[in-house]
């Protein structure tokens, strides 16, 4: 590992190598084609690398529900009612003990296929990160693949239960499910009784907007009478659910992002992330959580890390958006978590929220990258790079069951083309555009700024910058280790800013520096150019910025 600062690569393993050159709105598998397990190249690995990155979270390698027929290689086919898109939700898991049949060169040696991309990810110096998706699972769930003497989930439950903490589903007695659509020239699809849909919807109707491809699995929690918590004798989903991580860590997995882990509770997770520890398992757990008032609580039950989404995501995006001032909006929201800030996983694009480069979010790869870097570099936490977001994607085409809504498809067969040229060009720059190149390079140089150790390790101190023209779209703060600085300076404006930047007493007090005492030289990491500096508050440090840009520069004392 490069460092104790975590940069993870979120890849969508399906659309990576996918090498097909005009894919069709909602094609089949045999139209539009696959990436595949192959595809990640001692090559590719060695990109993925060059952005800093220290593990690489593969989505969507569990095998899920999709509308591609696998019958030939023993696998049940899904009724399509129950899958959205043609490849299907990652998220809708249909066995959590095999693999995605589409990311084989040989279907039939899948497991093996993904235990070689293991071996290729670890000896290019990475960790391998995957999805435990442990709310929900696909509606035709069925494990073919599950240890010898393994019940399969619901195999043993008393459906004329509602609630029972013996079962691994909730049941709707005396109920049909109905679904929100119906596929033409095919059967209805049939469920009796009807189970609870993955987003806690307990009605046997759930619609369109519902997760209604899943069905809700149960903790022991009896929601519909009070939320009553039954955990002794410990529910037998935590022991199957357990037994999966375990399986998984077994094999070489590193750790999981755990999906909407808040629907989950926390009891489950203290009981879990404490007991595969014990076990020695060296596992890190990422947890998607939203709700602000339980972070505490999920970092007390053994999360390393948890999503940063509604506090320091959604400020930046604003800033980016010109709806809020950059100062003092983006100290204020960062420091908002308390001593929790440095368990907080940023980021700027993941699978759920849209593109940079969209319309729909900044319609500005570069402000993207800027902000990115603003994120990044601001904390000793965990930062997450959604991939192609460093060479400007911007998640406009139409490919199926989602629209053209400014994201990347989890649903769909597909191809990004970008990624194809950087294929074709032997991960060089070869081919890429000139905008393309400087976007690259930019979050390279940012991936490499996390592993110093002033930004590994060091404390933050917000800067108020004072700027002519509008300074709330000026962005400054030091981060400072011993006697080392690192000052980043980000201007969103779409004009070149002179900016002063007033050091208070405030500072001094907070870095244990003396005002004075050094003369340092700052090294700006983005041009090269060198600047020899004296620290006081008397006399502000005063910068050109560029527009929609940033200066990067790393101090240390002059001996």
């Amino acid at each position: 590992m490069k460092s104790d600062k975590i940069v993870i690569y979120s890849v969508l393993t399906r659309l990576w190598g996918n090498k097909s050159k005009h894919p069709r709105p909602s094609g089949t598998l045999a139209e539009n084609g696959s990436g595949k397990f192959s595809s990640f190249t001692k090559e590719a690995l060695a990109y993925i690398s060059s952005l800093g990155t220290t593990h690489v979270w593969y989505i969507g390698v569990l095998e899920h529900a999709t509308k591609t027929n696998y019958s030939s290689i023993g696998i049940q086919p899904d009724h399509p009612d129950t899958v959205k898109g043609e490849a299907g939700s990652p998220y809708a898991v249909k066995d959590y003990y095999d693999i995605d049949p589409d990311l084989a060169e040989d279907p039939t040696r899948r497991q093996e296929e993904f235990d070689a991309l293991l071996r290729r990810t670890h000896e290019a110096g990475l960790k391998v990160l995957m999805d435990f998706v442990p709310n929900h699972v696909a509606r035709c769930y069925h494990s073919d693949a599950k240890p010898e003497g393994t019940e399969d989930l619901g195999e043993g439950d008393d459906k004329h239960l509602s609630f029972s903490p013996a079962n691994n589903f909730y049941y709707l007695p005396d109920s049909s499910l109905l679904l929100p659509h119906h596929t033409p020239d095919t059967s209805l699809y049939v469920e009796v009784p009807a189970r609870a849909t993955g987003n806690d919807c307990f009605t046997s109707t759930p619609s369109v907007n519902d997760w209604y491809e899943t069905v809700k699995l149960n903790y022991g929690i009896d929601y519909l009478h009070g939320g009553t918590a039954y955990t002794d004798p410990i529910p037998d989903t935590w022991l199957k659910m357990r037994d999966i991580l375990r399986y998984w860590a077994a094999r070489g997995v590193d750790g999981f992002r755990c999906d909407m882990a808040e629907l989950v509770p926390e009891s489950f997770w203290s009981w879990c992330i404490t007991s595969l520890r014990e076990e020695g398992y060296d596992l890190l757990f990422l947890a998607e959580v939203y709700q602000p008032y339980r972070y505490e609580a999920y970092l007390e039950a053994g999360f390393d890390y948890l999503y940063d989404k509604v506090g320091v995501y959604d400020r930046l995006i604003q800033i980016g958006q010109g709806k809020v001032s950059a100062t003092p909006e983006f100290t204020w929201v960062r420091d908002a978590v308390g001593a929790s800030q440095g368990k907080m996983c940023y980021f700027m694009e993941n699978h759920d929220e849209q593109r940079l480069a969209s319309p729909f979010a900044l319609g500005d790869a570069m402000k993207g990258a800027v902000l990115s870097a603003v994120g990044a570099l601001s904390g000793t936490n965990p930062f997450l790079l959604y991939f192609a977001q460093e060479l400007g994607e911007e998640g406009m085409a139409e490919e199926g069951f989602s629209g053209c809504d400014g994201r990347t498809s989890i649903f769909d067969y597909w191809s990004l083309e970008k990624l194809q040229r950087l294929e074709e060009g032997g991960y060089s720059t070869k081919y890429l555009t000139l905008h393309e190149q400087t976007l690259l390079s930019l979050y390279r140089t940012t991936g490499e700024l996390c592993h110093l150790p002033v930004i590994q390790h060091g404390g933050y101190f917000g800067l108020s910058p004072e700027a002519e023209g509008r300074a709330d779209q000026v962005l400054s703060y030091v981060r400072y280790w011993g006697k080392e600085l690192f000052l980043v300076v980000a201007n969103l404006a779409d004009d070149v800013r002179e900016v002063a930047l007033p050091l208070p007493d405030s500072f001094f007090s907070t870095s244990g520096l003396r005002s004075g005492e050094d003369v340092y030289k700052a090294v700006d990491k983005l041009t090269g150019q060198e600047l020899v500096v004296s620290l006081t508050p008397w006399a502000p440090l005063r910068l050109e910025v560029p527009s929609d840009g940033l200066r990067l520069l790393h101090l240390v004392p002059l001996d």
